[in-house]
C-alpha cells in the first residue's frame, strides 16, 4: 500500500546562510510511504497499518525544532526517524522543497528527493 502525505507546510530554520537560520521560512513535505502489498487485504484497524498522523506530528516536530544547513540533512533526520519508528514501513521517498532560497536568479523553488527501503 503507498500511503502519501502530500504538501505538509512548516515553519523552519535551516539554510547554509546565517540570516535564513535566523529569520526562518517555509518547507514544503511530501512523503510517500509504502508497505507491504501482501498485507494489504488484512488492514482492520490502525495497529494494522501506518498511522499517518503520528507521521506528520514526527515530520513537524523535526522540520520545525531542529536546525539544519542542508536539506540532505533536513531529509535524513526524517528518512531516519520514521524508518526507525514504523516497522511496517518497507520504503520511502520524501521531497522537501524550499520555495525562498537565496540564489540570485528567477526559481519557483529547490528541492530534495530521498529514498529508503529495507
Amino acid at each position: 500500500m503507498k500511503i502519501s502525505l502530500n504538501e505538509m507546510v512548516f515553519y523552519g530554520y535551516h539554510g547554509v546562510h546565517e540570516e535564513e537560520r535566523a529569520l526562518g521560512q517555509r518547507f514544503i513535505v511530501t512523503a510517500e510511504l509504502f508497505t507491504d502489498n501482501r498485507l494489504d487485504e488484512q488492514v482492520r484497524k490502525l495497529e494494522d497499518t501506518i498511522d499517518y498522523t503520528r507521521v506528520y506530528a514526527d515530520i513537524r516536530e523535526i522540520v520545525e525544532t531542529s536546525q539544519f544547513q542542508l536539506l540532505e540533512c533536513c531529509a535524513n533526520a526524517i528518512a531516519d526517524r520514521l524508518m526507525q519508528g514504523y516497522p511496517l514501513l518497507q520504503q520511502l521517498t520524501l521531497k522537501i522543497q524550499k520555495p525562498s532560497v537565496p540564489i540570485p536568479g528567477i526559481l519557483n523553488s529547490v528541492e530534495v528527493e530521498l529514498s529508503r527501503s529495507r
